[in-house]
């Protein structure tokens, strides 16, 4: 979800975009005002220093006692350290908190979101906004704000007491710092702007790093790193050349601004010595100035590093913000955690899934995936879906999943509609094998207990011999508590993974979309057996790619274009159905049935 760059040229602090940075930090405002207060007193502090060495100059040359202006700065030392101490753990605190928010409620918001919401942009996108662009808010929604306030507060009062000990002086030094702040006004919109189109291709980077590391295999099996990489580091390349940009204007502005502030040093000694010696301005009064002069650029700094984190900060919640925006399911409560939710008695003749002239397309204006689909999945049985790609066939599961909201027709669950049913009780109700069967970050054992936390070690050995995958995790040195990761389980494995965990759900409707592709002969027959057992209890559907999976369902639907185009058993369809021949023929499957 990459910013174009034709919607980050502006990045001007105007009130809505503030308003969107500030949403952020409204929850910890009571903290925010503190820090500001903690922040004014060390300030105040800060500027009574130059006017207490003031006194003790004054003191010396006056014969008088010290102890007095050296008891004021020890006090002010002491006192400005721990409330620098206080405000700096409290900001930092803040900020933590202020981005573990934002994590969390993205990660909510993903999580909880449709699945074309989620699916339609990369993966590495989403994960860059959760990652780099909630560190940008650390600074720009707590400590920007604070730190600008007290910059102006600082920078006023440094410009007031300047004033009270010579006018003269204060002209000189207000003309260098008009200078400073006209030249910061000009260069600074184009530092953020760099700045924000570095993070844009940054964001774009990791999406694309990501999906290669996904396809690695893929890649060095075409002899494509060096293509691939140069693709992935060209955005790299770019965010490098916005960043320099950023830090040659960056390097400039200050440039400009310590030689101006040094210059403006120069021309108060000048003439701050001219006063002297004319009897206007007294030693203690010029070194006191001088010391105001130096710390001049502490609130002009801040005044412009808190400007930049701002910039940046508003770019990176707006990006932040887009998120809002991603369709979800429901609230919070339509998905619920525990045990399945209690279901009414229903007739046993009652399909558990039946869909009415279901048709369905993967966004507005797009071409339906499926048409006019009717389909009855009885309660026991099991129920094959074939066909070419492109058929509709993972379509058709989506929408029983309800990954897919229908754009016409009803689907019916117990017989009562879909929209009848949160989708935590529909998905109660059903199990899913993906054909390309991931697995979530953990081990073994979080991996089958995923969508049943309370399962016993006996139902995991259980689901286990099943898929014939006991023996297997026995001879691994952490058994079920072993990481699961790409390089520790084959495809087959991971396949079998899956379809044990579904297993353990015993659920209603067991949805198989091509669970087999990956298994030998011999695993594939136990697995088969498993799925025969299963739907003499339940209901079963599979998506099958290779029909020998398929030959002994109790109904197989043909499907073509999105539409139903035959159904029936395996010799009623060879017979009836070229479509269905085809296919058989092409993977070499004998006609009869009692061979295979």
């Amino acid at each position: 979800m990459t910013v174009p760059e034709s919607a980050s040229a502006s990045p001007k602090l105007s009130v809505p975009r503030l308003r969107i940075l500030w949403s952020f930090a409204r929850p910890h405002r009571g903290a925010l005002v503190l820090a500001l207060g903690l922040a004014l007193v060390g300030s105040g502090m800060g500027l009574a220093t130059p006017m207490v060495t003031k006194g003790v100059l004054d003191a010396l040359g006056g014969s008088e006692s010290l102890r007095g202006p050296i008891l004021a700065l020890l006090v002010l030392l002491v006192v400005g350290s721990a409330v620098m101490y206080w405000q700096w753990t409290l900001l930092g605190a803040l900020g933590e908190r202020v981005v573990l928010g934002a994590r969390e409620s993205m990660v909510r918001r993903f999580l909880g979101a449709t699945v074309p919401a989620v699916t339609r942009r990369p993966p590495g996108e989403l994960v860059t906004r959760v990652t780099s662009d909630t560190v940008l808010l650390h600074q720009a929604a707590t400590g920007a704000p604070v730190g600008l306030i007290n910059a102006v507060v600082m920078l006023f009062g440094t410009l007031i007491l300047m004033g009270v000990l010579d006018l003269v002086l204060l002209g000189t030094v207000a003309a260098a710092v008009a200078v400073v702040g006209v030249l910061f006004a000009v260069l600074m919109p184009g530092i953020a702007t760099a700045q924000q189109r570095a993070q844009d291709h940054l964001g774009r980077l990791g999406g694309n790093l990501e999906g290669a590391l996904r396809a690695i295999r893929t890649v060095k099996a075409g002899r494509a790193e060096d293509r691939t990489a140069e693709r992935i580091v060209a955005d790299a390349r770019t965010s490098a050349e916005h960043g320099v940009r950023a830090v040659r204007r960056e390097a400039l502005a200050w440039t400009i601004a310590v030689a101006g502030i040094q210059l403006a040093i120069i021309l108060v000694l000048g003439v701050g010595a001219w006063r002297v010696s004319e009897g206007a301005l007294e030693v203690s009064s010029l070194i006191a100035f001088l010391l105001y002069a130096f710390g001049l650029m502490d609130p002009i700094g801040e005044l412009s590093q808190n400007i930049t984190a701002l910039q940046s900060g508003i770019a990176a919640a707006e990006r932040i913000r887009e998120t809002d925006a991603l369709e979800s399911e429901g609230p919070a409560g339509d998905r619920v955690r525990g045990p399945a939710p209690a279901r009414a008695a229903v007739a046993e003749d009652t399909p558990v899934l039946e869909l009415r002239d279901v048709s369905a397309a993967y966004g507005p204006g797009a071409d339906p995936a499926v048409r006019g689909v009717s389909l009855v999945i009885p309660r026991h049985g099991h129920t094959a879906i074939v066909g070419p790609s492109g058929a509709g066939k993972t379509t058709l599961f989506s929408l029983v999943l309800r990954f897919l909201e229908p754009t016409g027709g009803e689907l019916l669950l117990d017989g009562r509609p879909y929209r009848d049913h949160s989708h935590d009780e529909i998905r109660s109700r059903l199990a899913y094998v993906e054909q390309d069967t991931p697995v979530v970050p953990g081990t073994i054992r979080d991996n089958l207990l995923l969508a049943r936390p309370g399962a016993t070690d006996g139902e995991l050995r259980r689901v286990l011999h099943e898929v014939r995958l006991a023996e297997k995790i026995d001879a691994l040195e952490e058994g079920l508590d072993t990481p699961l990761s790409g390089a520790a389980v084959s495809g087959g494995e991971r396949q079998r993974i899956a379809l044990a965990r579904a297993l353990l759900r015993t659920p209603d409707v067991l949805l198989l979309d091509e669970a087999t592709a990956q298994l030998d002969g011999l695993t594939e027959a136990a697995v088969q057996t498993c799925v025969r057992a299963r739907a003499a209890t339940g209901a079963v559907v599979t998506i099958a790619h290779r029909l020998s999976t398929v030959i002994d369902a109790d109904t197989i639907v043909v499907m073509e274009a999105g539409r139903v185009r035959a159904r029936g058993g395996h010799a009623e369809l060879l017979a009836t159905d070229a479509l269905y021949r085809e296919l058989v023929e092409a993977l070499r499957i004998t006609a009869d049935p009692q061979a295979v």
